[in-house]
């Protein structure tokens, strides 16, 4: 049963408040335990058998006071993995992806300042990816996320296999109790701090 316009309405507004609140605590963050944390949910993210076992793994780059993903997909590379990124494309209010194979070379600033694939990098198949980073803002026990609104993520999981695996990489301080949810809002599969690793039920 989806939710009716004043019901939406307060969802909205409970999940800007959370939103506006977490993104508060995680821009307060020293740079060093930023940088320390980030550091080890790369290794916690590396370690994972669905990780290491992923032929073709998409993952998007960091944007303001995010954990640092390029040395995941460095990781990536290393271990001979297809590695993808997102582009935004604004007119459609998409992600498309697209292939990389050297930090250095193929990405640079896009859309809201955030690195994303240059024009030369070819398309990544949907079809092909089998493991996906999962950007948010704030992510609860049962798998359930806030991302920054835009949707985005909302409307690239549902097109991309069932069985690719939806991870998540957060700061310990962006896991709640609960996050404002709808019944159709999509979870991810696990939630990856640096200190633990919430494996969720299936349910998709």
């Amino acid at each position: 049963m989806e939710p009716g316009p004043a019901a939406g309405g307060a969802l909205r507004e409970a999940k800007r408040a959370m939103r506006d609140r977490i993104l508060r605590a995680r821009d307060a963050l020293p740079p060093e335990a930023r940088a320390h944390a980030g550091s080890a949910i790369v290794t916690n993210l590396a370690a994972r058998e669905d990780f290491r076992a992923a032929r073709a793994v998409l993952a998007s780059l960091a944007f303001r006071s995010e954990w640092e993903t390029r040395p995941l997909l460095q990781a990536a590379l290393a271990l001979g993995k297809i590695v993808g990124a997102p582009r935004v494309n604004a007119g459609k209010r998409m992600l498309e992806t697209y292939a990389i194979t050297d930090l250095g070379r193929d990405l640079g600033a896009g859309f809201l300042g955030i690195d994303e694939p240059l024009p030369h990098c070819r398309p990544l198949a949907l079809d092909a990816i089998d493991w996906v980073l999962v950007p948010g803002v704030a992510f609860d026990t049962h798998g359930h996320r806030i991302g920054y609104g835009g949707g985005y993520y909302d409307r690239l999981l549902p097109l991309l296999r069932s069985d690719t695996r939806r991870i998540a990489g957060a700061f310990e301080l962006q896991v709640v109790e609960q996050v404002p949810a709808a019944m159709h809002d999509l979870r991810v599969d696990a939630v990856v701090t640096e200190r633990r690793t919430l494996e969720m039920v299936a349910e998709r």
